[in-house]
């Protein structure tokens, strides 16, 4: 069953809290210390990021420091709403979002602007970061160190991974309720960037980017599919097999992956072995 209720902020640690927003099932996370605070995405619209800010307000006063997780439109179109805030994410995120915005605006608008709770989609002012990320940086958060890592490519070529105190917040690199979406990745090299997040996971909360929060074995057991999509994309480029044929034994290898982002994956994945990506 699809997740359809509105709600505020869930403690899921100590001073971080997720909210889980339904539109698109999309997970933003509020990490409050003493003084400051940190915001893990922005949701899709000035709307959507009206409302977060409202959920954010009822938490904390503080100054807010905000964190993109990747590029993708539904974790940073609402940054606008934002004003006066440092925005962090990866350099190739900035490099990104600051190219043609309104083709991007219309192309999102045009896939996704019918769905409910999407009005304003097309009107988003798009805010690029300030403050960018190569490898790895440390926030000082109200007196809590919460550290940004750009582990390698997988969902995007700029996902960041961010921690603070056990937890682990993914993006959407790690996904609960539905298999990852493929259309901007490189299958080649997810699984391997999922074995580093594994590294970072202990006993704490691990936030994917959509969906309800897991755990280090919900993770390890994402590692595996992720690899198992590796290597039959690798056995079916070197056997010269249609990419059709791989895709189909993708869906019934992972019940969860969609005949659509099967044959993404595959496609990225032959450009990868042909050096196309």
């Amino acid at each position: 069953m699809a997740f359809t209720e509105i709600t505020g902020f869930t403690e899921v640690a100590a001073g971080v809290f997720v909210l889980r927003y339904p539109v698109l099932d999309c997970n933003v996370t509020l990490v409050s210390g003493e003084g400051g605070a940190l915001v893990v995405d922005t949701l899709s619209t000035a709307a959507q990021a009206a409302f977060l800010l409202g959920e954010i307000r009822k938490i904390t006063p503080d100054p807010l420091t905000v964190v993109n997780t990747h590029h993708h439109f539904d974790h940073c179109f609402g940054n606008a709403a934002f004003t006066g805030s440092e925005i962090w994410a990866h350099e190739a995120n900035a490099a990104r979002v600051q190219v043609k915005p309104e083709i991007r605006i219309r192309e999102v608008y045009e896939e996704f602007g019918a769905l409910d709770g999407m009005t304003g989609l097309d009107e988003v002012t798009i805010v690029p970061p300030t403050r960018t990320v190569r490898s790895a940086e440390v926030l000082d958060v109200g007196g809590r160190l919460v550290t940004l890592r750009y582990l390698g490519r997988g969902h995007t070529d700029n996902d960041l991974v961010v921690t603070v105190d056990g937890a682990v917040l993914t993006g959407d690199l790690i996904e609960e309720g539905a298999a990852p979406s493929f259309g901007d990745s490189y299958p080649l090299e997810w699984a391997e960037t999922v074995a580093a997040v594994l590294e970072l996971c202990g006993d704490g909360p691990v936030v994917p980017g959509h969906g309800a929060v897991v755990d280090k074995a919900f993770v390890a057991a994402q590692h595996a599919d992720l690899a198992a999509v590796d290597w039959a994309i690798r056995d079916g480029h070197a056997d010269d097999s249609p990419q059709e044929a791989v895709a189909a034994r993708l869906v019934k290898q992972w019940a969860l992956l969609s005949p659509e982002q099967a044959t993404l994956a595959v496609k990225r994945g032959y450009a990868e072995l042909s050096g196309r990506a």
